[in-house]
């Protein structure tokens, strides 16, 4: 398994395990559906969750009145650019 999948198995369980998602498992994450309303359904409570926890696991801070914070939770793949970008830093 390469580093990405590996981030993105590692992802999906945080979102799973963070949102008590009990009826899910991570192959039912697609990596380019929406996170939010269509998609896996989630709401701006989801995303504070979410957002304490990669800020936990990954050391990642979001800034909840930025842009491009909203852009960072469209997709799982989203999310995980942006834990590698933090990454490479």
């Amino acid at each position: 398994m390469s580093e990405t999948q590996q981030l993105s198995l590692d992802l999906k369980r945080m979102i799973i395990d963070t949102l008590e998602l009990e009826d899910i498992t991570p192959d039912d994450i697609d990596e380019d559906a929406p996170l939010f309303g269509e998609g896996l359904g989630l709401d701006s409570i989801d995303a504070l969750e979410l957002g304490l926890a990669l800020q936990k696991r990954y050391g990642v801070k979001l800034d909840a009145e930025a842009e491009d914070t909203r852009r960072h939770f469209e997709s799982l793949a989203a999310l995980r650019a942006l834990v590698e970008a933090h990454r490479d830093v």
